[in-house]
């Protein structure tokens, strides 16, 4: 919200003696318009705001301005505290005792409800958020190797835009130098990552599409699944409770609609004998014969073993 920016803001400033509108803007994921006009709106509620032009200028405040808390009504107060632990949650700020010195000025005490942690469980793609930020904020050429769902590696260069969270996953945006147009990465294909030296402004580059998860080629499956009731935990953490309607028996049965790729066969092999396909009975023989191949694998395996 702008009310939660616009304090932001201030609160940056009075640590520092300028900042520029650019760093402001990719800082709150906004334009250097909407900050200029932020800054208008500071100036009109009386906060001592000026932006100079030139070498050296920038956004600041008036030396010696102090916060006033009495502007503020309790529930403001809290609503600020709260507004600054969700945003530090997601982008961890440089004084990370700024919290609990606004809670001194408040004289209130900062409940720490949220917290984001970025890396998986093993600590392996601990520093891939930091890496790609640092490419976004600087503009500068990502480089990874890439696997694609037709099984294919390649390395690719792009220049990133935005991280991305979309129904469980992570992805990332970015512009393709190879294929000269927009593309969107799942992070856990990301492999050897690194940021080089090269730079490329998108400034240049055409508008950017409306983000799918999905290519336009995917064709949507609607099918539906039984599932054991013993799997109620990873019923209700993955699916809408629209999509799920308990049976008489206790069990499951789950209807939903995916991109028609190697995902969906994935998902219900994960279940393992806990599952099974309702419908439609295409989705049913494509397990049976999954299934099928792992059990000729394994029997040829014991052959050769015994």
């Amino acid at each position: 919200m702008q009310i939660e920016r616009l304090f932001q803001i201030v609160y940056l400033l009075m640590g520092r003696k300028t900042m520029t509108a650019k760093s402001l803007a990719e800082r709150f994921e906004v334009s250097t318009r909407t900050i200029y006009r932020d800054v208008e709106t500071l100036s009109a509620a009386g906060v001592p705001i000026y932006a100079t032009k030139g070498k050296g200028g920038g956004i600041g405040l008036l030396e010696n301005f102090v916060l006033n808390k009495s502007v503020l009504s309790e529930q403001e107060q809290s609503q600020i505290l709260s507004a600054l632990q969700s945003f530090s949650a997601m982008n961890p700020l440089e004084d990370p005792q700024v919290v609990s010195k606004l809670s001194a000025l408040f004289n209130k005490n900062a409940t720490s409800w949220i917290e984001a942690d970025f890396s998986d469980w093993s600590g392996q793609r601990e520093d891939l958020f930091p890496i790609i930020k640092e490419a976004i904020l600087t503009e500068k050429i990502l480089c990874f190797d890439y696997y694609g769902r037709n099984q294919v590696q390649s390395r690719r260069q792009i220049l990133p835009l935005q991280l991305w969270f979309k129904h469980r996953s992570w992805y990332l945006k970015g512009y393709c130098l190879e294929k000269k147009d927009y593309r969107l990465f799942k992070l856990s294909r990301l492999k050897q990552l690194e940021v080089t030296d090269a730079e490329l402004s998108d400034a240049n580059l055409p508008p950017l599409p409306t983000w799918q998860v999905s290519s336009s080629s995917s064709q949507l499956i609607t099918f539906g699944l039984n599932i054991d009731a013993s799997q109620a935990f990873r019923i209700y953490d993955e699916y809408d409770s629209e999509n799920i309607q308990q049976l008489p028996d206790g069990d499951f049965l789950v209807t939903v609609t995916y991109p028609e790729d190697e995902w969906v066969t994935q998902l219900i092999l994960s279940y393992g004998p806990y599952a099974q396909v309702a419908f439609p009975e295409s989705l049913k023989q494509q397990i049976q014969s999954m299934l099928q191949k792992a059990l000729t694998r394994y029997e040829t395996e014991t052959a050769k073993n015994p």
